[in-house]
C-alpha cells in the first residue's frame, strides 16, 4: 500500500517494497515515470542482497501531486525555455528528503535512474548528511544546464518518442509502454512483453499511466538547479551506464564520474536505457559492493576519530612530577 510524504503542499507517494531491517535504499525513477517502472525482478535482487527498498513517485508523476496545467511545450523544449519554471530542481531534491523523513530514515543509499539519477545527484549535493551512497544509472550530469544537456542526448530516439500516439485504453497503454521500452532498449536487444505488461498492470491497478502527460514532463525537465557542483558530492558514488543506451550517450556517465571525487564508473556492454532482466543481478551486485565498501570506510573513519579523541585526552592529562 502506498504511503505519503508532504513537502510544501505537495503529496509524494511512496511504497515499501520489502527487506525491512536491511540497509535503507531509496529508488528514484525517471522522467514522467511512476515508481511502478522499477521491475519486480530488480527489487527482488536488491532485497535478496540485504536492502530495505522503498520507491517513490516524483511530483508530476504516478500517484504524487500533479501540478495545474500551464502553457507547456514539448518536454525537451523545456530545456530552452526562459519562462519561470513551475518549481525548482531543489524542490525535486527536497521531495526525496521528505520521503526519508516520513520513513524515519536518517540516512539512506540512493539509486536514481535517468532523470531520477539527476535528482539523486542533487540530493547528495544539497543534503550530504542524508546520503550513505549514491548510484546513478543512465543519467546526465547535474552540472549540465539548458543547451549543454543536448550534447548527451541522441536526437533520433527523441524523435521516435515524439511520434508515439496510442489510444488511452488498456490495450493502448500496453502498446505505448511496449513502444517506449523498445525505443529505450539497446539496438538488437529483445524486450520481453511479459516484463512490460507487468509494469503496465501495476500502473493500471493504481489508475496511473506513464509517458502520457507531456506537460508534467515539461515541468520536470524545466526545473532549474541553483545549487552546487558535482564536485561537492562526498558520498561514495557509482555511475552505471549501458554502452548501447539509445537515449543518452556514454559521455554523460564519463562526465559524472570525472566530476565526482572518487566516483567509480561501470559501462555495461550492450545494455540500453531500459532496465532489462539480464542486468538486474549485476546492478544489485554493484549496489551491494558499493554499500559494503562505504560501510568499511565509515567504520575506519569512526575508529580513526576515536583514536584521535583518545590521543587528545591523553595529551591533556597533567604529567606527574618526576615522570621524566
Amino acid at each position: 500500500m502506498p504511503r505519503s510524504a508532504h513537502h510544501d503542499g505537495i503529496r509524494i507517494a511512496f511504497e515499501d517494497l520489502g527487506g525491512a531491517g536491511g540497509d535503507p535504499l531509496l529508488l528514484v525513477m525517471g522522467l514522467g515515470t511512476s515508481r511502478f517502472w522499477w521491475p519486480d525482478g530488480l527489487v527482488d535482487e536488491l532485497v535478496h542482497r540485504g536492502f530495505h527498498v522503498v520507491a517513490y513517485d516524483q511530483r508530476d508523476a504516478g500517484q504524487s501531486t500533479h501540478l495545474p496545467d500551464r502553457r507547456e511545450g514539448s518536454p525537451f523544449a523545456a530545456l530552452l525555455r526562459r519562462t519561470p519554471p513551475a518549481y525548482s530542481a531543489e524542490d525535486l531534491a527536497d521531495d526525496a528528503v521528505a520521503v526519508l523523513d516520513a520513513l524515519g530514515w536518517e540516512r539512506a543509499h540512493l539509486f536514481g535512474h535517468s532523470l531520477g539519477g539527476l535528482v539523486a545527484q542533487r540530493v547528495a549535493i544539497r543534503h550530504p548528511e542524508r546520503v550513505r551512497t549514491l548510484t546513478t544509472s543512465s543519467a546526465v550530469p547535474s552540472d549540465a544546464k539548458g543547451l549543454s544537456v543536448l550534447r548527451y542526448l541522441r536526437l533520433t530516439s527523441l524523435i521516435r518518442f515524439a511520434r508515439l500516439h496510442h489510444p488511452e485504453t488498456p490495450q493502448g497503454n500496453l502498446a505505448l509502454a511496449l513502444a517506449a521500452a523498445r525505443i529505450l532498449a539497446a539496438p538488437g536487444r529483445h524486450i520481453d512483453e511479459h516484463d512490460v505488461r507487468e509494469l503496465v498492470d501495476k500502473e493500471a491497478a493504481h489508475q496511473v499511466t506513464s509517458f502520457r502527460d507531456q506537460k508534467a514532463q515539461s515541468r520536470q525537465i524545466g526545473a532549474k538547479w541553483h545549487g552546487g557542483p558535482l564536485a561537492a558530492i562526498t558520498a561514495p558514488t557509482l555511475v552505471l551506464h549501458g554502452s548501447g543506451d539509445p537515449l543518452l550517450r556514454v559521455s554523460a556517465a564519463r562526465d559524472i564520474a570525472a566530476a565526482v571525487p572518487g566516483a567509480r564508473l561501470r559501462v555495461l556492454p550492450g545494455v540500453g536505457h531500459f532496465l532489462t532482466g539480464d542486468v538486474r543481478a549485476t546492478y544489485a551486485d554493484e549496489l551491494r559492493t558499493l554499500a559494503d565498501r562505504a560501510a568499511e570506510l565509515r567504520t575506519l573513519a569512526d575508529r580513526a576519530a576515536e583514536l584521535r579523541t583518545l590521543a587528545d585526552r591523553a595529551a591533556q592529562q597533567p604529567r606527574t612530577v618526576g615522570e621524566d
